[in-house]
């Protein structure tokens, strides 16, 4: 059987490097993805040294140049892409009333563009093969909202249903979409740089997660491993709640 190309986005660090490494042991070659193509260095050589295929690729997702120029780098090298999580993303704190035009449209231009051009550059693939497996992550705050975080909160809830209708349209072609709304994890780049921002202390928190404790990134990749795999074939269109129990509307 042909390895399959799978492409991960914002896999620099955390979540993205987690899910990268992660179909890479799974036996997918993965182009590793960020803003930044130096940054890849690192999630490259360990895949590497594990024995995997990795390529190194930057671009910002919410141009649509630079994506489709890196996917095409990526199909030239290693092959066509039928796996993709689109992990790539940005935050935002900003208090309803002080929300501006120009953060609004970045932070939907990278959260919700930025998804929607990287599937437009993979699609074909998939449609080629008639087997796709596209993962979007999302979001616990697009689930019960955020203070603070309207623009952010609004932008992830896009992720949610961009995901249901991708998965209506693809759904015949053999590609599967679905979402993973992150809930409590620590050791990504926004939670290691917002730390002082989050208001429910952390004894607080884990009082409301059932397995009592908080989340971890590769908690995350193995959730996407499963979506990207044969045996979810059958699922589609769903959001998987990796967020140790915790009760979401």
């Amino acid at each position: 059987m042909s390895v399959k190309t799978a492409i991960v986005t914002g896999a620099a660090a955390g979540i993205g490097a987690a899910c990268a490494k992660r179909l890479a042991s799974d036996g997918m070659a993965v182009g590793v993805l960020d803003l930044d193509e130096e940054r890849c260095a690192d999630t490259v050589a360990a895949i590497k040294a594990a024995g995997g295929i990795a390529m190194a690729l930057g671009a910002d997702v919410s141009n649509r140049e630079q994506v489709f120029a890196a996917v095409a780098k990526l199909r030239a090298e290693l092959g066509p892409v039928t796996v993709l999580v689109n992990n790539a993303g940005v935050t935002d704190f900003t208090k309803f009333e002080d929300i501006e035009d120009d953060r609004w449209d970045f932070v939907f231009a990278v959260n919700v563009r930025g998804p929607m051009l990287m599937v437009q550059a993979v699609i074909e693939d998939m449609k080629s093969a008639h087997w796709g497996r596209i993962v979007n992550i999302s979001s616990s705050s697009a689930q019960t909202g955020a203070i603070g975080m309207v623009t952010y909160s609004s932008s992830k809830g896009a992720v949610v249903t961009m995901t249901r209708s991708m998965a209506q349209e693809f759904g015949p072609y053999g590609i599967t979409v679905n979402n993973i709304p992150p809930g409590s994890v620590m050791g990504t780049i926004m939670s290691e740089a917002n730390r002082d921002r989050f208001q429910i202390p952390t004894e607080v928190l884990l009082s409301t997660i059932p397995v009592r404790r908080l989340g971890e990134v590769n908690d995350i990749a193995h959730g996407c491993s499963y979506l990207c795999s044969e045996g979810a074939s059958y699922v589609t269109g769903q959001t998987l709640g990796v967020n140790g129990g915790r009760v979401v509307s």
